[in-house]
């Protein structure tokens, strides 16, 4: 079952987000993986989530190469081994797994190839905890139509990110969720940083934490900005523009109760 990510899941269409480079077009169940061979890291990831359907399973699966492309075009375990880095699932584990128990439980172990990987700092505080429970929270919103989402996630391909082990670690990671409400598509956009936490001088990575994760809501159209992705209909329908928030620039979030919907 690899049907990959549905452009119809939501009562508008919503394309799946296009980077300007070359890609591999990965299908998984309910999700895609656009992998940037040149950085061996996902350029843009889209799942489809219903969380009316969605599947409370035990925790299942091994990290592995996908072996649909070649092995020197993914990140592996070669990049974790040995240091503080974690591999980050950027479509979460439980995303995908809804519907019928067998085909929820096979897209949850779908999320545990290295495309679906990007290193992150070890360590954990309150802005990661709110950064991997954003989907739950948008969920949660009254205005969600049926209950079901779309969801972006990357990281932030910079040319500046640090080198190591052969690849360049990311620095910011993007995320945004779309979804139908009562006056039509609406979309809201996040960015974390882990510039504190990543220090590559000495080729170690095993340093005590530097800092601190740090997660914005910020304008779908500055997502679009800082990856050079094309977001089709996602910037006009971000719910900053009913706020007048467009131009009061990124908002750092402390907790679930800072994010505007």
């Amino acid at each position: 079952m690899t049907d990959g990510y549905d452009s119809a899941f939501l009562a508008t269409a919503v394309p799946i987000p296009g980077p300007a480079g070359e890609v591999r077009d990965l299908a998984y169940p309910r999700f895609s993986v656009l992998l940037d061979p040149a950085r061996r890291l996902a350029a843009v990831t889209g799942v489809n989530i219903d969380g009316a359907l969605l599947r409370d399973l035990p925790r299942v699966g091994d990290w592995r190469l996908d072996p649909r492309i070649p092995a020197e075009e993914q990140t592996g375990p070669e990049v974790y081994s040995r240091n503080d880095l974690d591999r980050g699932h950027l479509v979460r584990r439980r995303d995908p797994g809804w519907g019928e128990t067998a085909d929820a439980q096979e897209a949850m172990e779908a999320t545990f190839f290295y495309p679906n990987a990007a290193p992150q700092a070890a360590g954990f505080n309150q802005s990661k905890e709110l950064w991997l429970g954003l989907e739950d929270h948008v969920l949660a919103y009254a205005e969600t139509t049926d209950q079901r989402l779309s969801v972006f996630t990357a990281p932030v391909l910079d040319d500046d990110d640090p080198e190591y082990r052969g690849i360049r670690i990311p620095l910011r990671f993007w995320k945004i969720a779309a979804w139908h409400g009562p006056t039509g598509l609406r979309a809201a956009g996040f960015v974390l940083d882990q510039t504190e936490l990543v220090d590559t001088r000495d080729g170690l990575l095993a340093h005590p934490p530097l800092g601190a994760f740090r997660t914005f809501q910020v304008p779908v159209a500055d997502i679009a900005g800082i990856t050079g992705v094309d977001l089709g209909p996602l910037p006009a329908s971000d719910v900053l523009q009913d706020q007048n928030l467009q131009s009061g620039g990124w908002r750092s979030l402390g907790s679930a109760e800072d994010v505007i919907l």
